[in-house]
């Protein structure tokens, strides 16, 4: 039985071990950018010429799906975009760190198809600070889910990695096997809006015996690119059809409109896409 005033100096002593094998490995590998290598103070970070290439999602912006707007005038009735004007979508927030484009999508295809899943706890801390809001109100972290046959195939669920992380910075619960896929589905990247929406009818669905963690809760979807938010979109269906009070998604990029990226240099043209969501 620990003694009273025990559990202070236990959790001094763990942050200064922390803090010993942190500058033990930045001795051994030195801190670099994680996204050019060039060296930076701490492990995690863009380098300034990086930093400057990544392109931050901030207002203005679609008020329910997070699309970034190149100006406040493009932004429509009640702070929406079209798309959510003509079709609402399920969930009720989406939010991404940043524009999914020429400098940001090497690294969300590497992180997702190369292997390159020391990313996911920089990427995470990027995603925390543009959904801050989402979650503060969050009750549990649940990413999108992968069918059986793709997580054999890739090894990892990229989205799951970015829940963990999120769930490590926030304190929030993660929930990986809360969503599952109740069939294989084509690739979605090339496939238009609509074509993704009929794809994914019925794909997802809540796991039965996870359903107690559903019901009056409200969930935060995480995911790597968000792309016309049917995925988030099929998501959030089946988890208010589970009883959930409400679902909010947060990804690391989102793909902006095509309009988004006119009149800028090379480093801020739209890029095309390869993502499922």
């Amino acid at each position: 039985m620990a003694m009273p005033g025990s559990a202070e100096p236990r959790s001094r002593l763990a942050r200064f071990a922390s803090g010993v094998l942190r500058l033990a490995a930045d001795a051994l590998l030195p801190p670099a950018c994680f996204a050019c290598g060039a060296p930076v103070e701490a492990q995690g970070l863009l380098c300034a010429r990086c930093f400057a290439k990544f392109r931050r999602i901030g207002p203005p912006h679609c008020h329910c799906c997070g699309l970034p707007f190149a100006r406040a005038e493009d932004v429509g009735e009640g702070g929406l975009c079209g798309a959510c004007l003509e079709h609402p979508p399920a969930y009720d927030r989406a939010r991404a760190a940043w524009v999914y484009d020429e400098a940001s999508k090497p690294l969300l295809l590497a992180f997702k198809y190369g292997d390159r899943t020391e990313l996911a706890p920089a990427f995470a801390r990027a995603m925390a600070s543009a959904g801050a809001a989402l979650l503060a109100e969050a009750d549990v972290i649940v990413p999108v889910p992968l069918h059986r046959a793709r997580l054999i195939s890739r090894r990892y669920n990229q989205a799951a990695l970015l829940a963990q992380a999120l769930a490590a910075i926030s304190g929030r619960p993660a929930a990986p096997s809360l969503l599952c896929r109740t069939r294989a589905t084509a690739p979605l990247a090339d496939l238009s809006a609509r074509a993704r929406r009929r794809a994914l009818a019925g794909a997802i669905a809540v796991s039965p015996r996870l359903a107690g963690r559903v019901r009056g809760a409200r969930v935060l979807v995480v995911d790597d690119v968000l792309t016309s938010g049917a995925t988030a979109d099929a998501c959030a269906e089946a988890l208010l059809a589970a009883g959930a009070a409400g679902v909010d998604v947060l990804a690391a990029a989102r793909t902006p409109a095509p309009a988004f990226g006119r009149g800028v240099d090379r480093t801020n043209s739209a890029a095309d896409v390869r993502a499922d969501g």
